[in-house]
């Protein structure tokens, strides 16, 4: 815990269109691993991502992705986790990122003093590693500390077990180093300490 005896705060935004998808997993396998290190973690799945309207186009309400907005303006860190589409991260994860606007004239606006681990997913090792830069990109422009290690998962069938286990050794550790360096550099910069 630090010093303002509450448990560090870490949000999980990500996977795709297909429920249980392996880009869900990957993100829900590191938040677990931040959660066994003492934070406390909410998730943003595919499904949440998916309902949420194009932020301020048609169909957007003022209501809409205030569940999300109020989660991170609360956080410590965030762990973020993309599917490779095209050479970037997909439209979904990127709307998601959009509605963390609403947080631009907050005392910490963005992302500032947060950790923000990453995981980019792709069926190609290249499309994982350009979805990963372009992630750090955007958590640089809002002002976020992404952690030393980004995660590059490439997926296939068989990846995951039907009941979210991490069945290759190199994947599941990327994904573990992810939520721990997510834990520990929240938990560094809620104390106003620099992160490891």
């Amino acid at each position: 815990m630090t010093s303002r005896q509450r448990p560090v705060r870490i949000v999980g935004i990500g996977g795709t269109v297909n429920p249980g998808s392996s880009t869900e997993q990957a993100m829900r396998l590191a938040g677990a691993t931040a959660a066994a290190s003492g934070a406390e973690v909410t998730i943003f799945g595919g499904d949440y991502l998916g309902a949420l309207p194009h932020y301020r186009g048609q169909g957007y309400g003022i209501e809409d992705g205030t569940e999300l907005v109020e989660a991170v303006r609360q956080a410590d860190g965030l762990i973020i986790s993309a599917p490779g589409y095209h050479g970037s991260i997909s439209g979904l994860v990127k709307n998601a990122l959009d509605y963390l606007e609403d947080l631009a004239k907050d005392a910490r606006p963005y992302l500032d003093g947060r950790a923000v681990g990453l995981i980019a997913t792709a069926y190609g090792d290249q499309a994982s590693m350009s979805t990963l830069l372009t992630l750090r990109s955007i958590v640089h422009a809002l002002r976020g500390w992404p952690t030393p290690m980004g995660a590059t998962v490439r997926t296939y069938h068989g990846l995951f077990s039907p009941d979210g286990e991490c069945l290759e050794d190199r994947a599941r550790m990327q994904l573990e180093l992810v939520g721990q360096q997510t834990f520990r550099g929240a938990s560094a910069l809620a104390l106003g300490e620099r992160p490891e």
